[in-house]
């Protein structure tokens, strides 16, 4: 079995809430909701498991205000959890489906303030904590996923020390974040795999924003000297090894929530590629977690 590191520096307790139809400015009654331990690289452990139980591992922070929450969710799926505590709160998002429409409305909350110097003490020794465990867990996996913005409390260089840790014991790296975040690891250590939406890539990367995407695709990949794939909704997902082009249709369904597509695909794409570095099956598996998550309720997932 394959194991695979989940860090997500954002966790996120999901709620998703199914309405009939939903209107702005009425009162809108429910059907029903469901509450989720979620964050973008929780969602792909929680494909991860459903894929293979016990391949998956996530790192975390959680708020101490409202931690059992989080780790109640996240034991019912079964899913292998290690946090560290910081002061206030987990937040919270919610995701409301229109089902008369097929419509997905997501509303995230903030992410906390430090306000004095003892909160900012703790985050800092927090964040100490974190490298630790990860320093610890990476000589039992054999990759590593780290997605999600990170929050304004942590260091400016924690994901480039990340990246470098995980590139010095040798394990496979997949990176799902953009702006200063990536531009401060690329000059650390270039990841093995970059996973981001086209509005993401030309942003992140500026000198190529007029360049058509395929030719921009190729060219960064071979700069990099990396994976670098580019998921683009229901069109078809573009990627090149090294130079090397690939296309991979993306897979018509009816959607129900759509939350977590792009997690869903890291998850299949990582899992399949870590079994034989076949780049086309990762494409094609990864398609696969994001259509079967389209087509759920929850937020991560191929499967209820």
């Amino acid at each position: 079995m394959k194991k695979i590191l989940c860090i997500c520096l954002s966790s996120t307790i999901q709620r998703t809430i199914s309405f009939d139809s939903l209107a702005l400015t009425k009162v809108n009654r429910s059907k029903h909701y469901r509450q989720d331990a979620s964050g973008k690289a929780v969602n792909s452990a929680r494909v991860l498991e459903q894929l293979e139980s016990g391949c998956s591992i996530i790192v975390c922070p959680l708020g101490e205000n409202n931690v059992k929450k989080f780790t109640d969710d996240a034991a019912r799926d079964k899913l292998n959890l290690l946090y560290t505590t910081i002061p206030g709160a987990t937040r919270e998002c919610w995701t409301l489906l229109d089902r008369t429409a097929g419509t997905t409305t997501e509303l995230v909350v903030g992410e906390p303030v430090l306000k004095s110097d003892e909160e900012k003490k703790a985050v800092a020794s927090a964040e100490i904590k974190l490298l630790k465990i990860i320093n610890d867990i990476l000589p039992q996996v054999d990759g590593v996923l780290l997605a999600g913005s990170r929050p304004a409390i942590w260091s400016e260089d924690l994901y480039a020390t990340i990246s470098g840790m995980t590139q010095d014991a040798g394990k496979i790296f997949l990176a799902d974040f953009i702006g200063s975040d990536m531009t401060r690891t690329l000059a650390t250590a270039i990841p093995q795999i970059i996973k981001i939406n086209e509005e993401e890539f030309r942003t992140t990367f500026p000198e190529i924003a007029t360049t058509p995407l395929k030719e921009a695709i190729i060219k960064k990949s071979q700069e990099l000297a990396n994976i670098i794939v580019i998921t683009r909704g229901t069109d078809s997902t573009l990627a090149a090894v090294r130079g090397q082009f690939y296309e991979c249709p993306a897979e018509k369904v009816t959607a129900l929530n759509t939350t977590a597509c792009g997690d869903s695909f890291n998850a299949g794409f990582l899992y399949e590629y870590l079994q034989n570095g076949d780049i086309e099956a990762a494409l094609k598996k990864g398609t696969w977690c994001a259509a079967r998550n389209a087509e759920l309720e929850t937020p991560g997932a191929i499967r209820e």
